[in-house]
């Protein structure tokens, strides 16, 4: 049997107050936004480097205001940079559960996947002792490969259509 790293049970009492304690983060930021793919693109990004920027043009904004446009909105620049920088240790903190969440899924199933590998080896070795050709039948369903030949007719098909 492969090494074993996580044996652990999350009881359904737990899992439910995991998920209140989920819902109630979500609850307490109302403003969170769900951008697409191509929204996320388009936007500028504001790394390490860009947050001293930020913080230089705020400080600049909030001393020399000027020579700002009237339609220049400081103190929603103020909010977003607070709101940012009260947002980043949280993002941090999500970042690290959710790396901790995807290894886990990924070792806990890994093991079971390999667990359940050898039971299908076992059961294929024994032959049909209690009649578990059925069973074993569907477990190999998981490995079946469709025809080549359906493939192949196809790509001749489109080929053919491509020359006439």
């Amino acid at each position: 049997m492969p090494v074993n790293q996580i044996s652990a049970t999350l009881t359904q009492t737990d899992r439910d107050a995991v998920m209140d304690a989920v819902a109630m983060i979500k609850a307490k930021l109302p403003f969170l936004v769900d951008l697409k793919a191509e929204e996320r693109k388009a936007l500028p990004k504001m790394g390490d480097k860009s947050r001293a920027f930020v913080s230089k043009a705020l400080e600049v904004a909030t001393q020399n205001p000027d020579f700002l446009p009237r339609s220049f909105d400081l103190e929603e620049l103020r909010k977003d940079v607070q709101l940012f920088e009260a947002l980043y240790p949280l993002l941090l903190s999500m970042t690290q559960l959710q790396e901790l969440l995807d290894d886990t899924c990924l070792a806990v199933g890994s093991e079971a996947y390999a667990a359940a590998l050898q039971v299908y080896t076992y059961a294929k070795a024994s032959g049909n002792v209690g009649g578990m050709d059925a069973v074993v039948g569907e477990m190999g369903q998981r490995f079946a490969r469709k025809p080549r030949k359906a493939k192949s007719q196809e790509a001749t098909v489109k080929s053919g259509e491509a020359t006439v």
